[in-house]
């Protein structure tokens, strides 16, 4: 079940591959991403090390959070993967010139897990494509609906 999607990243990036990862988060980014206040639009990972961190997303604190405790919204956050997953996603951003993009936080199993992907990213011209193609559909479904 998604409970928050980067609509902005199938705009702007041609998405090669998907991966699945976990996030550590603290208490009350977790209750926070329950109740829907996450916001990934313009997040995205970065490497640092052998290790990849997830940058720009905010989860605004609930208004119970404790009062002497002071939240960042837009802390970094580690991603977590498996180390063999980590070096292959390494080894494609440094040399090919792809991008780690956020694409959704969803639940699995009851654990909130984000979904990475290897993108590069989309000239003028590539986003002009894609939206005289999807206006072309749209006029496609329209025309066969109105016979």
């Amino acid at each position: 079940m998604s409970i928050v999607d980067n609509r902005k990243a199938f705009h702007d990036y041609f998405i090669e591959e998907r991966y699945e990862a976990g996030l550590a988060l603290h208490g009350w980014e977790v209750k926070a991403i329950r109740a829907g206040r996450a916001q990934i639009s313009e997040a995205y990972v970065m490497v640092r090390g052998e290790e990849l961190f997830l940058i720009g997303s905010h989860i605004s604190p609930l208004p119970t959070v404790s009062t002497h405790f002071v939240p960042d919204p837009t802390r970094t956050r580690k991603v977590l993967m498996h180390a063999e997953e980590i070096r292959r996603l390494i080894g494609k951003v440094e040399q090919r010139g792809y991008s780690l993009i956020p694409l959704n936080l969803h639940y699995t199993k009851g654990r909130i897990k984000l979904e990475v992907a290897l993108a590069k990213g989309k000239l003028a011209h590539d986003k002009r494509a894609d939206q005289r193609e999807k206006e072309w559909n749209r006029e496609k479904q329209r025309l066969l609906r109105s016979r």
